[in-house]
């Protein structure tokens, strides 16, 4: 029987991209092709590239440059794709390089370079398709693109204006993942709480029936499936809170990420993001008064150009009193094609790094204190890993995204596996993780969802 030709795959950037890596690889899978975990094993090797920041180029280029050398059949896809230029001129020996979501040009690219053994007993595919994440949870992607001009973002350049998938489209591969065993779906795109907008909210028929392509319907739908829905990339257009009841009535996760950026006014202006943050601060408050156990996750840059201390200020004293219970952080880094280049007040290196420091001590604090109330209730959590000589597992709850937020350490583990839900007691919290222990029949059961009218 002949052998199956090997694909090696380095895949790089934000889960978008890793959604990318998946519809690449379910598609090869179909055409006969086998995969790799290393470089030897392959008889040639995708590179999917980010191209956001220059850091990001820079890593990109890095990683192109050690496939080659190890492999020395290497196609690039990706966002920095749309720079053949310079990746031709850093790496001239690359075969192919395609941008980002083009799957059949890479598809092609292989065949032309690497053609498909057809086998009859290797040519099957879950239903579901690839994945790369574990079993229990995977990346529902909903539209590619985005409408916003943010200065700081060539994001519109590098994928283009947003182009939403039909709902039924989504709706019918979220049932394919919860079938296949899913227990969390992660819903991402560039900008969420737009799906829709582009196809003016046309629907499509779903189990016999017209549903709408809108933010608000797709929540709704996800909620009637035994699965965790988490909502990313969750730009806080004035319907996003319509889905705030749903979270607070267990439907969906009540989990917001949203990018907020920054919080003065002057910044946000610069940025062309929207600057009222007084009243996305009441918005907040009215979102916790509906779901009091919301978690908000935000992203800030800090550095950015103009950026007085009063600015940062005002930024620190926002993510205080908005509570933002996740917080991530960025020093500013022009990145090559954006408007904000262009801006005057250019911050130093060693002023960005100490307003970063600053900026993440406040958000530690936040979430040391948001976390501490957790201490002592009962709640559900879905294990990541287990740690058997430790009799130890790894989990997250309804607060924690994989890889970016917190964990739940869970002693007293045996006989837990990875992708189980298991009703824990939260014993203890420090600045970003809780520790909890299994509950027992004789402890009270999952606290019960607090639902409450505006």
């Amino acid at each position: 029987m002949t052998q199956a030709p090997k694909i090696g795959l380095v895949s790089l950037g934000c889960p978008k991209a890793l959604v990318d890596s998946e519809r690449i690889l379910t598609t090869l899978r179909a055409q006969g092709y086998s995969f790799s975990r290393d470089y030897a094993g392959s008889d040639i090797v995708i590179v999917n590239t980010c191209g956001f920041l220059d850091s990001a180029k820079a890593e990109s280029l890095e990683a192109i440059g050690e496939a080659l050398n190890e492999n020395g059949k290497v196609i690039v896809t990706g966002c920095l794709g749309v720079e053949e230029s310079l990746i031709r001129k850093t790496h001239p020996n690359v075969l192919a390089v395609t941008g980002p979501h083009q799957y059949e040009a890479v598809v092609d690219a292989v065949h032309a370079h690497l053609p498909p053994v057809p086998n009859k007993f290797v040519d099957l595919v879950p239903e579901q398709g690839l994945r790369l994440t574990p079993k229990h949870y995977a990346y529902l992607k909903i539209s590619e693109g985005c409408n916003n001009r943010c200065s700081f973002c060539i994001i519109p350049q590098i994928r283009g204006d947003l182009v939403s998938r039909p709902i039924a489209s989504v709706l019918y591969e979220a049932e394919r993942l919860v079938s296949s065993g899913v227990k969390e779906i992660l819903v991402i795109s560039q900008d969420t709480s737009a799906y829709g907008l582009d196809i003016k909210y046309a629907s499509s028929k779903y189990r016999g029936q017209d549903v709408s392509a809108k933010f608000q319907t797709l929540a709704e739908e996800l909620g009637k499936m035994d699965v965790w829905t988490r909502l990313h990339y969750v730009y806080p257009y004035p319907h996003v809170d319509s889905v705030i009841p749903l979270m607070a009535e267990g439907k969906v996760l009540p989990y917001l990420d949203i990018p907020f950026q920054h919080a003065s006014p002057t910044v946000l202006k610069a940025m062309r993001r929207p600057a009222n943050q007084v009243k996305t601060l009441d918005r907040i408050k009215a979102w916790r008064d509906i779901c009091p156990d919301l978690t908000i996750r935000s992203n800030f840059i800090v550095g950015f150009p103009g950026e007085t201390e009063e600015d940062f200020e005002f930024l620190l004293d926002w993510v205080e009193e908005a509570e933002i219970d996740r917080a991530g952080c960025f020093e500013y880094e022009p990145v090559t094609g954006a408007p904000a280049n262009e801006l005057e007040g250019e911050i130093p290196a060693e002023l960005k790094r100490e307003r970063f420091e600053r900026l993440m001590e406040v958000a530690q604090d936040v979430s040391g204190a948001q976390l501490a109330k957790k201490v002592g209730r009962t709640i559900e959590v879905l294990v990541d890993d287990v740690q058997p000589e430790n009799n130890r597992a790894i989990a997250r709850s309804k607060w924690d995204a994989p890889d970016i937020d917190g964990q739940v350490i869970l002693d007293n583990a045996a006989g837990i596996k990875p992708g189980d839900k298991v009703t824990v007691v939260v014993t203890a919290s420090d600045e970003y993780d809780l520790f909890a222990t299994p509950a027992t029949n004789a402890m009270r059961p999952v606290d019960s969802v607090v639902v409450a009218t505006p």
